[in-house]
């Protein structure tokens, strides 16, 4: 799953370690590992709401040498939900420009608004690619977008374990079992889009599914 490191390097070095870290074989893919929505905020220096407003092919770098390419996005930032701390406001994000190193297409001049997320570099610019969570906000379930604001940050200190085979157990008390792909064999369904992982005052983490008022409350459950 991606995380943020604490001394973001630039965005030359990111590019070379993307590079280095594709899996041989795979050619031209871009292989990430998987995270469930509320793992990808809480391991991300970033997430904003924002539109696309332009795009321009850049250097990587100011090395001459240097030919790697990336796509700086001038973006309308809506809304920040994490990030305060590093930046105040955004206006342009930076993706590699190669697919292969996980370059990520948006579409700009649009009315389309996307939930994006990245690091923080040192210089204070802001880099994405596609193994940071990248969603149109229409796509995303009124828990997600209510859980931005809240559930997702105050529920970091919770592990979310991927199912793919069974049995698939917990290991600790502070973990939530992700069994998306075992019941519906892809990745973001309904549990990613309806549950919050929650830590409780033992401890202990449990999924929590939202209904209206989702801050009022919550239906206990211990496995979708």
């Amino acid at each position: 799953m991606p995380r943020s490191p604490r001394t973001a390097p630039s965005w030359a070095l990111l590019l070379r370690l993307l590079a280095l870290l594709r899996p041989p074989g795979l050619g031209e893919a871009c292989s990430c590992a998987p995270a469930h929505p509320q793992q990808h905020i809480c391991h991300s220096a970033l997430a904003i709401r924002a539109k696309i407003s332009s795009e321009k092919v850049v250097p990587a770098s100011a090395d001459p040498a240097d030919t790697q390419k990336m796509i700086r996005y001038e973006i309308k930032q809506i809304k920040m939900f994490k990030g305060f701390e590093k930046v105040k406001d955004v206006q342009y994000i930076y993706t590699p420009f190669d697919s292969s190193l996980c370059g990520v297409k948006l579409e700009a001049n649009s009315q389309k608004q996307y939930l994006l997320t990245g690091q923080v570099l040192n210089d204070g610019k802001v880099f994405m690619h596609l193994c940071n969570y990248i969603e149109p906000w229409e796509n995303l379930s009124f828990l997600q977008k209510e859980s931005l604001n809240h559930h997702y940050l105050l529920n970091c200190g919770c592990q979310i374990t991927t199912c793919y085979t069974v049995p698939c157990t917990t290991s600790a008390l502070n973990e939530c079992l992700w069994t998306d792909w075992l019941s519906e064999r892809k990745l973001y369904g309904y549990q990613a889009q309806h549950y919050v992982c929650m830590k409780h005052a033992d401890g202990t983490c449990s999924w929590y599914q939202g209904h209206l008022p989702l801050r009022k409350e919550f239906v206990d459950i211990i496995q979708p």
